[in-house]
């Protein structure tokens, strides 16, 4: 039963309900929820990808963590199973984050034609990077639309691998405006940052290493943003075993998915977050779908909290993570995610693209958790 706890990034910046009318209408990237069962990834689409990627991607490692237990155990009273917090660490994978796995993915999956005329994506660092480096390995031409105040370092690591990139508008709406007059110039195929059924399934990998890794896994946690990774690692999880639970990780000023659970429809808004690769402006048709049907709950985090996640990684793990791939272990060293005692727990560490120049500004922001005495 879903649960909702309530308590700019460039690419997110969507000045008005225009904006999302127009990117339903002229671009066919959102519908209304109208058909919501129409927009369930077949499970099939799921052992397809993990076969696809076989070779492609990185195999990440289920790291394990003691101390995490220990912090977990003070914030709540409740003690892990094996007296350990697992983290499945994306921010090793490819490009920096898990979307490597569903970019890929959807490359691999494009029509001949789409295959030799390119594709083209709109995305603020993470999804461009994975997308450019995907179709430099298949050999498919990708151009990648990015605001004009993109971060200058993802702009760059977009280009070096292989990108066109394009920087043009203010907020989301002009900068798919340019989409379209290229991809209607050019013949290009767009491709979805995240809501698409060959991207979901492409993260579902995920999860299905988790429970490769940890068949006894109880609960896992997982940030969302536009909802593309939670998507997957819910189907392929809970498709094998029911049981499991999983949780959703949001910024509460970054809520997209919240709101349209709430509502039942896509919402727009201005998302607003230092965890800028949660910052969609929107969840999608695809996601919302496979959010209402798989998930157990949302869970709404403050940026101090975020960023506290940050630093025990960087501090207790020696792990250096973005402040998106922090917020689903913040969750949980802060006693957010309903656990139960003697329960297998395991997190997604989504992303380690972060501004290294920034670092020390992030972690002096960071909040104080209720571990961080021990």
């Amino acid at each position: 039963m879903f649960q909702h706890d309530r308590t700019v990034s460039a690419f997110a910046q969507v000045r008005n309900r225009e904006d999302l009318a127009r990117l339903g209408t002229a671009t066919g990237i959102l519908r209304r929820m109208s058909d919501a069962s129409d927009h369930l990834v077949p499970v099939s689409e799921f052992a397809a990808a993990r076969e696809r990627l076989v070779g492609r991607v990185v195999r990440t490692p289920l790291l394990t963590s003691s101390t995490a237990a220990r912090w977990v155990q003070a914030a709540s009273g409740v003690r892990l199973a094996d007296d350990t917090l697992y983290l499945k660490a994306e921010h090793l994978q490819t490009t920096g984050s898990f979307k490597a796995r569903g970019t890929t993915n959807r490359i691999a999956t494009l029509s001949p034609e789409a295959h030799a005329r390119g594709a083209i994506t709109m995305s603020a660092g993470n999804a461009g990077q994975a997308y450019a480096h995907a179709g430099r390995a298949s050999g498919v031409a990708v151009t990648v639309v990015m605001p004009a105040g993109a971060v200058a370092s993802k702009v760059a690591a977009c280009r070096g691998y292989g990108a066109r990139v394009i920087l043009h508008g203010d907020h989301v709406g002009e900068g798919f405006a340019e989409l379209e007059r290229i991809r209607d110039a050019e013949g290009l195929t767009l491709v979805h940052p995240f809501d698409d059924p060959m991207v979901i399934a492409g993260n579902g990998t995920v999860g299905s290493e988790i429970l490769e890794d940890l068949p006894d896994v109880d609960v896992v946690v997982v940030g969302i943003g536009g909802g593309g990774l939670i998507s997957g690692v819910a189907a392929a999880i809970r498709e094998a075993r029911p049981s499991v639970r999983v949780y959703g990780v949001e910024p509460a000023t970054s809520d997209a998915m919240s709101q349209a659970m709430t509502a039942g429809e896509i919402v727009t808004i201005q998302p607003r977050s230092v965890a800028d690769g949660l910052g969609a402006p929107f969840a999608g048709v695809w996601t919302l779908a496979m959010a209402r049907h798989y998930l157990e709950g949302i869970v709404l985090l403050d940026d101090a909290t975020i960023l506290a996640g940050l630093r025990f990684a960087i501090e207790r793990m020696k792990q250096v993570v973005e402040p998106a791939g922090a917020a689903a272990v913040a969750a949980v060293l802060a006693g957010r995610i309903p656990i139960r005692a003697g329960e297998r727990v395991a997190v997604v560490l989504s992303g380690g693209n972060v501004a290294v120049d920034q670092l020390g500004e992030l972690i002096a922001a960071a909040g104080a958790l209720p571990g961080s005495g021990l």
